[in-house]
């Protein structure tokens, strides 16, 4: 692809992501941030493809924004009363808010500023080159020095605490109904 197409595409997955992370912060409903989260988490998986990352983006739509926003979904489920309204914030949190949002916006603009982010031939923007796939599973799935077995067992422990935590909370709210 041209410089000019790749450019577009990067212009218009950020803003996308961009505006759909805003909505998700924003929105009043619970059940629609999560929609607009799940949204930005397909946006990633964009981005990745656009790197010719294909198994991160796979890994970005099955895990993350099919697995994960599933489970925050079934929380808010859980979790929330059917007429229960979000109370709304402080000013002073408003505040907060816009002066870490001037923080992060001069934080980007300082490193885009100071180094030169100018397309060239990059072989691997190209498309040339592809990491194989068992090359992948060998790095994911084995003990050495820069593999990750642990770190993925790890997560999974973490996100069953998570479903076990869920489920506790959803048993004590129906049994405080009762």
């Amino acid at each position: 692809m041209s410089p000019f197409v790749n450019l577009i595409i990067f212009a218009c997955l950020g803003v996308a992501m961009l505006t759909l992370s805003v909505m998700a912060i924003t929105t009043k409903s619970l059940l629609r941030s999560a929609t607009y989260l799940l949204l930005v988490l397909l946006s990633t998986a964009g981005f990745y493809l656009f790197l010719n990352y294909h198994f991160l983006a796979a890994v970005q739509v099955s895990i993350y924004a099919g697995g994960v926003v599933i489970l925050f979904v079934f929380a808010i489920f859980l979790t929330t009363k059917k007429d229960e309204a979000i109370e709304p914030y402080e000013k002073k949190r408003y505040a907060y808010g816009a002066l870490s949002l001037l923080a992060g916006i001069a934080l980007v603009a300082f490193i885009l500023l100071k180094r030169q982010y100018i397309y060239n031939n990059n072989t691997s923007m190209l498309g040339d080159i592809e990491i194989p796939m068992q090359y992948i599973g060998e790095t994911l799935m084995g003990t050495g020095k820069y593999q990750y077995l642990l770190p993925f067992e790890i997560l999974s422990v973490l996100l069953l605490a998570c479903i076990i935590g869920g489920l506790l909370i959803g048993k004590k709210d129906r049994e405080t109904k009762n």
